[in-house]
């Protein structure tokens, strides 16, 4: 049986490696690390995400702000907000909880959010960087950027000789997650909708990462033995022996029978879920670092 990868343990190192550090910045130059949410409308699963990214925020002893807009917000009332949030020096991090309404141009308030505060690591500027290599200077994507530390804590940093799929082309995690594994020298695949042979590609992958909005696509037959596997998925079926109407999570990999194959896995929930919001938390106390001058703590 594969081990269980367990995102909880990881994500709360990291926490305690950001309230640390927060306590040193407030400590030695008087600076609060600041977060600033902005949600529009009324989306229960946006709501209660952005109610999870403030505990947590509050947890890590950031000043914590929340804008919540009315649905019918027009785009350019909103993008004078983040213009304000953006010359704003208390606020470190600015997100723009997503989806927006149809009325409102996703890309244009991504775009305008400052890439020094862009600490969900969707501006164009951060993920050139990344693209390029440049990760220490980059924001990277809070999804793939946890998942990367938890292929270091089963492979290590250096990927040299390993081959790696990334099921899924996304630009807020198929795309930087492939650029992470390339920059730790993994010999990348992405793999998607248009490849031929998609379960013949991941038989050949050391290291699997699905992030496709598939429940349990991957099969324990895809699967190369001793591989490891990083399931970004989060997909609710229904689970009628739980009841009427009832309900489960699961992620992108069939879990149970995969696990019989894999050397090390992600169960869903509990894996990857967990990292999302801690490296948030990470990325914004390096934003705070940076404003400061010092030199930021290494996650």
């Amino acid at each position: 049986m594969a081990t269980v990868i367990d995102g909880k343990a990881v994500a709360a190192e990291v926490i305690e490696t950001v309230k640390n550090a927060s306590q040193t910045l407030q400590t030695e130059t008087g600076v609060t690390p600041g977060i600033a949410v902005v949600i529009v409308g009324e989306d229960p699963a946006s709501q209660v995400y952005v109610a999870s990214k403030g505990r947590k925020a509050r947890e890590c002893g950031f000043h914590s702000v929340e804008h919540t807009l009315p649905e019918s917000t027009s785009e350019a009332d909103l993008l004078r907000l983040v213009e304000d949030l953006n010359n704003d020096p208390s606020i470190h991090g600015i997100l723009v909880q997503l989806p927006l309404p149809s009325h409102i141009d996703e890309s244009l308030v991504i775009q305008k959010i400052s890439p020094e505060k862009d600490v969900d690591g969707f501006h164009v500027i951060n993920t050139g960087k990344l693209t390029v290599g440049d990760i220490d200077e980059a924001f990277v994507s809070c999804t793939p950027a946890g998942s990367m530390l938890l292929i270091e804590r089963v492979r290590g940093g250096d990927l040299s000789g390993l081959n790696a799929i990334v099921i899924g082309r996304s630009n807020i995690v198929g795309k930087p997650m492939a650029s992470l594994l390339l920059a730790a020298n993994a010999t990348v695949t992405v793999g998607h909708s248009r490849t031929p042979d998609l379960p013949a590609a991941c038989r050949n992958a050391d290291i699997v990462v699905a992030a496709v909005g598939r429940p349990e696509m991957v099969k324990k037959d895809w699967i190369k033995p001793g591989a490891t596997i990083i399931d970004v998925g989060i997909n609710r079926i229904p689970a009628p022996e739980r009841g009427e109407g009832k309900t489960r999570l699961v992620g992108d990999v069939a879990y149970e029978e995969c696990s019989e194959v894999a050397g090390a896995i992600t169960p869903v929930p509990g894996g990857v879920g967990p990292m999302t919001i801690a490296m948030l938390m990470a990325n914004t106390v390096v934003s705070a670092y940076r404003a400061a001058g010092r030199t930021p703590p290494k996650f």
